[in-house]
């Protein structure tokens, strides 16, 4: 089975290593920023912006020690990789998102009931709103790197900033509302809204690394590309199809994907023929899919094999 340069595996993983540092950068700058709005204006939806950007740190920290690991080679314990180890990292960041959310909300409640005046709007919303232009720069960077390494710390990471971005930007809309208004329970009002959204992203995260620790199969797109590949290396003799393949079984581990299926040849074949031709197989399907390890099984066209799982795909 053929398998990619370590050094571009290598250069992959610095470029999203290097994304989740300029995270955590961020994330100290945006928390100095957005304690500074909270601070001169002592409003709870500013408190809560500022809540949120101590998880981004938080975040980014782990997220960077999983990369890490995931990035190992792979070893007796661990003969498919580590690649899973950023689902941990998704996961342990939706987690922070929704404990956050919890914060915010006690502290929201806390101050519906009891409205206390804003100060220095002016100041705290410029603050917030300089902060958030660091944010969704970097969110925008992050997700696009996070898509072409198929990495889902990254993306977990970058879904997490720009969740903090739309964050800021309804703090911001609220409090703006109470400034033009004086009607001061707003500004919990949106504090609430705000964490009620974080949830919401939290329990996406918490959701797909639950998945991606489960084995998922490949995207329905990928699915199809694969057996299109396929497809191309059948081979008939007549009416009979004497290469054919089945009991295609896929999965992801974080950044790779995994492909295991049987290839029927014909039995008076030489090893050789069909090694070759194996060999021709795997390399037109990692060619097609990024990221893709394939494991071939040789058949002869009449032998089918005992399986314990029935509902293989064919």
């Amino acid at each position: 089975m053929s398998v990619s340069s370590p050094g571009s595996a290598l250069s992959a993983q610095a470029s999203v290593k290097t994304l989740l540092w300029a995270s955590a950068a961020v994330a100290l700058l945006t928390i100095t920023l957005k304690t500074l709005a909270w601070v001169v204006t002592d409003s709870v939806g500013l408190l809560s912006d500022a809540m949120e950007s101590f998880v981004n740190l938080a975040g980014a920290v782990f997220a960077l020690a999983m990369v890490s690991i995931a990035q190992r080679p792979a070893d007796l314990d661990h003969p498919y990789g580590h690649h899973k180890a950023e689902y941990f990292s998704s996961g342990f960041e939706g987690i922070l998102i929704v404990a956050a959310a919890a914060g915010i909300l006690w502290a929201a409640l806390r101050r519906l009931f009891d409205p206390q005046p804003l100060q220095s709007l002016g100041w705290g919303l410029a603050l917030s709103v300089l902060s958030s232009a660091f944010n969704a720069a970097l969110a925008w960077v992050m997700l696009r790197v996070a898509r072409l390494r198929r990495s889902i710390a990254l993306e977990a990471d970058a879904k997490h900033l720009a969740t903090d971005v739309w964050t800021s930007v309804g703090v911001v809309l609220g409090l703006g509302l109470v400034a033009l208004t004086g009607w001061l329970w707003l500004d919990p009002v949106v504090a609430i809204a705000v964490a009620l959204n974080i949830v919401r992203e939290g329990t996406r995260l918490v959701w797909r690394s639950s998945q991606g620790l489960m084995d998922e199969a490949l995207e329905p797109e990928v699915l199809e590309t694969v057996r299109t590949t396929l497809a191309e290396f059948e081979l008939r003799r007549g009416e009979m199809l004497i290469v054919r393949f089945d009991h295609v079984r896929t999965r992801q581990a974080g950044q790779r994907r995994f492909a295991d299926l049987h290839m029927h040849v014909p039995a008076d074949w030489t090893l050789g023929r069909a090694a070759s031709l194996r060999q021709s197989v795997e390399q037109a399907l990692m060619s097609a899919v990024p990221g893709l390890r394939v494991t071939i099984q040789l058949l002869p066209s009449d032998v089918e094999p005992q399986l314990d799982d029935d509902k293989d795909l064919t």
